[in-house]
């Protein structure tokens, strides 16, 4: 799995279905499931294959997949071979919202989505050995399907009175949903059947929301005279405030590092409430129960060292940005307070931490340090910005400015084009000269 890291040896947890098992319980992976008994005889010594899906909705997974994409992985650690489907149709369709129906997208978009996101997949999990993943596309089988096939083979399956019973469908009854939508069941639990028919599947998992999805797809292998199958859902990641985990005032925090900056990624986790690190250590960490536990205790003694918000930090961001840009992002957040060489930093890892800050972009010629520091936001006023430099508060890449009407040597520039302005120990912003 190259610098991400992969399925060695060293890493691997005790096979076995009481340590799995018991190790998802503690971590809390578990919200519901057919049944403890039947996946720990499932999820023992031998290899069992399971799958978990992703709907391309967007162009890009977010830190809210992080709860599949990790546990995908925990299994397959443990020995168990992965099927990672990306749904090709499922994804020109939408899972049905409870406020209002989905904007159906069009299917080469759907289609250019499934690749984009089948790649930010592949570093999860390993594709060699006997727990070999593999990469799977719904459209494979439901775009063969004819209407008539779709509703002899599958549809007469699913009694419509249970199908009224799923809570988000009965949401929607007084508003309206669309036979399209309504459909949505159908065709992910024949991707269940799919999967065990071609591939001897006997896992699905999900998230919390799904399990009126995933039990119909139980039910539905059943009804096939297939299986027998096992389920289980992951809670909802959530934070503090009650919020869907991932989603800032900017947006979603994205994976893929031309929506989201690597260097946002790491602060993102470094960020995260005190209330809520514990949970995102034992559901995201591949660190030992001992260790986490350690980290714990931290957070609750020395909460100001934020030791479990960085070793999370680093862990994650090495694990879907890689060893480097890790260390880019941890010498980025320290160098920007003084603590590290600005020099080190490459152009792309000082723009995004600086855009982070706020980034003043400037065209023609630099004004002097205190117009800088006000027009930066920094200060409120020119009179401020004096002040701020007579007091000892100003600072450009890190050099104290002494000199109220201080101008910015070209030589200055990180990169020919950017300045670090900071006040006092904490509050800093960029300045960019635009090209």
């Amino acid at each position: 799995m190259g610098e991400n890291g992969g399925v060695t040896e060293s890493n691997r947890p005790p096979a076995g279905g009481d340590s799995l098992i018991d190790d998802l319980l503690w971590r809390g992976l578990i919200q519901d499931s057919t049944g403890l008994d039947e996946l720990r005889a499932l999820l023992g010594p031998e290899p069992a294959t399971f799958y978990v899906g992703f709907d391309p909705t967007a162009p890009s997974l977010h830190v809210g997949h992080l709860m599949q994409v990790t546990t995908a992985r925990r299994l397959q650690l443990a020995g168990h071979r992965p099927l990672l489907l990306v749904g090709g149709a499922t994804g020109q369709i939408g899972d049905p919202k409870e406020s209002a129906e989905r904007s159906l997208n069009p299917p080469e978009v759907v289609a250019g989505w499934v690749g984009r996101i089948r790649e930010q997949l592949a570093p999860f999990v390993s594709y060699e050995g006997d727990s070999a993943a593999r990469l799977v596309n719904n459209l494979e089988w439901a775009g063969e399907m004819s209407v008539v096939e779709f509703l002899r083979d599958v549809g007469k399956h699913f009694p419509v009175n249970k199908m009224l019973a799923r809570e988000v469908v009965r949401a929607r009854l007084e508003s309206g949903i669309s036979f399209t939508e309504f459909s949505y069941q159908l065709l992910q639990a024949n991707d269940f059947f799919e999967l065990h028919r071609r591939y001897g599947c006997r896992l699905q998992f999900g998230g919390s929301d799904q399990w009126g999805n995933i039990t119909a797809g139980v039910d539905y292998v059943r009804r096939r005279g297939a299986g027998p199958v096992q389920a289980f859902t992951t809670p909802l990641v959530t934070k503090a405030d009650g919020a869907k985990i991932g989603k800032t005032e900017g947006g979603a925090v994205w994976l893929d590092p031309a929506l989201t900056s690597p260097y946002a990624f790491y602060q993102f986790w470094v960020n995260a409430d005190d209330r809520d690190v514990t949970r995102y250590l034992r559901y995201f960490s591949f660190r030992p129960r001992a260790e986490i536990e350690e980290l714990e205790k931290a957070t609750a003694e020395q909460p100001a060292a934020r030791l479990a918000q960085r070793a999370l930090a680093e862990e994650l961001t090495t694990l879907v940005h890689g060893a480097e840009e890790t260390r880019q992002a941890i010498a980025a957040s320290q160098a920007l307070f003084g603590r590290g060489s600005l020099e080190e930093l490459s152009s792309s890892t000082l723009r995004a931490a600086l855009a982070e800050a706020g980034l003043l972009q400037v065209t023609g010629e630099l004004p002097g340090v205190a117009g800088l520091l006000k027009e930066s936001g920094l200060v409120a006023s020119m009179k401020e910005a004096r002040r701020t430099i007579t007091e000892g508060g100003a600072y450009v890449n890190n050099e104290r400015v002494s000199d109220v009407d201080a101008l910015v040597d070209p030589a200055q520039l990180l990169h020919g084009r950017f300045l670090v302005l900071r006040r006092g120990k904490r509050s800093f912003a960029g300045v960019e000269l635009a090209k």
